[in-house]
C-alpha cells in the first residue's frame, strides 16, 4: 500500500494538475493534527492561567472558561492563517491555469501566422507578417522566435523579375513590409516592445531596398553574404550603442548603403571581405566616438565609400588588407581628433583616397606596409595640427600621393623605411625624406 501511495504522489513530467493525497488519508490526519494542536494549546493556556492565579493574594482557582476561550481563539487564528494559505494556493493554481491558457492561445496564433506566411496569395502572406509582429509584442518569452521567422522569410530565395521562373506576385511588397515592421520596432529603444537588443539574421539575403533610418542597434544584426544588387540600404541617423552590424562577405554590385549622420558610440559595423563593384557606402557626417568600422580585406573595384564631414573622436576605422583597384574612399572635410584610421597592408592599384580639407588634430592615420602601384591619395587643404600620419614600410611603385596645399602646424607625417620607386609625390609643406 505504501508503494501504491508513493506512485500516486509522483507526478509525471509535463503534468500541470497537482497530484493530491486521497481524502480518506488527509481527513483523519488533519483531525488528529488539529486535536494534538488543540491539546498543546489548552495545556499551555492552563499552565499560564494557573501561574497567574497562584500569584494573586489570596490564590484563586483556575477559570476553565478562560482556558477554553484562549484555546478556541488560538485555534481560530491558526485556522484563519491556514485558510489564507489555502486561498493563496488556490489563486496560484488559477493563475497557472490562466497562464497555460494564454500560452496555448499564443501557440495557436503562432501556428496560424506561420501558415499564412507560406500561403500562395500575397495578401494572406501580408496578414501573416502583421500577425507575427503583433504576436512578438504580446509574447515576450518567444519574441526572438517570431523575429527569427520574419528574418528567415527574407533569407528565402527571391526573384524580383516578374517574367522569371520562381517569381511570386506581390512578393516585393511582402518583403518590404517585413523590413518596415522590423524598423518600426527599432525606433524607440526604451519601449517595452522594442527589438533593439534582439538578434536579426539576414545572412545571404537578396536586397533591393532596405530602410533602417533612425533605428537603434544594441544587439546583433547580420548581413553576412547578403547581396545588394540595386536599391538603397538606409541607416541614416541610426545609433549603434554596443550593437553589431555585420556585412562580412556582402556583395555591393550597384546598391547604395547610407550611414549618413549615424552615431557610433560603442557599436561595431563590419564589412570584412566585402566586395564593392559599383556600389556606394556613405558615412557622411557620421560621428565615431567609440565604435568600430572594419573593412578588413574588402575589395573596391569601382565602388565608393565616403566619410565626408565625419567626426572621429574615439572610434576606429580599419581598411587593413583592403584592395583598391578603381574604387574611391573619401574623407573630405572629416575631423580626426582622437580616433584611428588604419590602411595597414592595403593595396592601391587604381583606387583613390581623398582627405581634402580634413582636420587632423589628434589620433592616428596609418598606411603602414601599404602598396601604391597606381592609386591616388590626396590631402589637398588638409590641416595637420597634432595628428600622426604614418607611411612606415609603405611601398610606392606608381600612382600619386599629393600633399600640395596641405598645412602642417604641429602634426607629423612619417615615411620611415618607406620604398620609393616610381610614385609621384607632391610634398607640399612636408619635409622630403632623403631616400625619396
Amino acid at each position: 500500500m505504501a508503494i501504491s501511495i508513493r506512485r500516486k504522489r509522483e507526478a509525471p513530467r509535463g503534468r500541470y494538475t497537482p497530484n493530491l493525497w486521497p481524502v480518506w488519508i488527509v481527513a483523519p490526519v488533519a483531525l488528529i493534527a488539529a486535536a494534538a494542536v488543540g491539546w498543546v494549546i489548552y495545556h499551555y493556556a492552563y499552565t499560564h492561567f494557573a501561574q497567574a492565579a497562584q500569584g494573586q493574594t489570596p490564590a484563586k482557582p483556575v477559570d476553565i472558561n478562560d482556558v477554553l476561550k484562549a484555546t478556541v481563539t488560538a485555534l481560530t487564528l491558526i485556522g484563519a492563517v491556514l485558510a489564507g494559505l489555502y486561498a493563496y494556493r488556490k489563486q496560484l493554481l488559477a493563475e497557472g491555469d490562466a497562464h497555460r491558457s494564454d500560452a496555448s492561445q499564443l501557440a495557436d496564433r503562432y501556428t496560424t501566422a506561420a501558415e499564412h506566411l507560406g500561403h500562395d496569395q500575397a495578401a494572406v502572406r501580408l496578414a501573416g507578417v502583421y500577425a507575427l509582429a503583433r504576436l512578438a509584442d504580446d509574447w515576450e518569452e518567444q519574441r526572438q522566435v517570431c523575429i527569427d521567422v520574419l528574418c528567415a522569410y527574407l533569407r528565402m530565395p527571391y526573384e524580383p523579375d516578374p517574367i522569371a521562373p520562381g517569381h511570386k506576385t506581390g512578393e516585393r511588397e511582402v518583403r518590404h513590409t517585413i523590413i518596415r515592421v522590423i524598423r518600426d520596432h527599432l525606433q524607440q529603444p526604451d519601449s517595452a516592445t522594442a527589438w533593439c537588443t534582439y538578434h536579426l539574421d539576414f545572412t545571404g539575403a537578396d536586397f533591393d531596398d532596405v530602410d533602417f533610418a533612425k533605428s537603434h542597434f544594441r544587439g546583433t544584426t547580420s548581413f553576412r553574404g547578403a547581396v545588394f544588387s540595386s536599391g538603397t540600404v538606409r541607416f541614416n541617423d541610426a545609433t549603434f550603442n554596443g550593437g553589431t552590424v555585420d556585412f562580412t562577405g556582402a556583395v555591393f554590385s550597384g546598391g547604395t548603403v547610407r550611414f549618413n549622420n549615424a552615431t557610433f558610440n560603442g557599436g561595431f559595423v563590419g564589412f570584412d571581405q566585402a566586395l564593392f563593384s559599383g556600389g556606394f557606402v556613405h558615412f557622411d557626417h557620421a560621428v565615431f566616438s567609440g565604435g568600430i568600422v572594419s573593412l578588413y580585406e574588402a575589395t573596391f573595384s569601382g565602388g565608393t565609400v565616403r566619410f565626408n564631414g565625419a567626426t572621429f573622436s574615439g572610434g576606429k576605422v580599419h581598411f587593413t588588407g583592403a584592395v583598391f583597384s578603381g574604387g574611391t574612399v573619401s574623407f573630405d572635410r572629416a575631423t580626426f581628433s582622437g580616433s584611428r584610421v588604419d590602411f595597414l597592408a592595403a593595396t592601391f592599384s587604381g583606387g583613390t583616397i581623398h582627405f581634402d580639407h580634413a582636420r587632423f588634430s589628434g589620433g592616428f592615420v596609418g598606411f603602414d606596409h601599404a602598396r601604391f602601384s597606381g592609386g591616388f591619395v590626396g590631402f589637398d587643404q588638409a590641416l595637420f595640427s597634432g595628428r600622426v600620419v604614418n607611411f612606415v614600410h609603405a611601398v610606392f611603385s606608381g600612382g600619386t600621393v599629393d600633399f600640395v596645399g596641405a598645412r602642417l602646424s604641429d602634426g607629423t607625417v612619417e615615411f620611415t623605411d618607406a620604398v620609393f620607386s616610381g610614385t609621384t609625390i607632391g610634398w607640399g609643406p612636408l619635409p622630403v625624406p632623403s631616400d625619396a
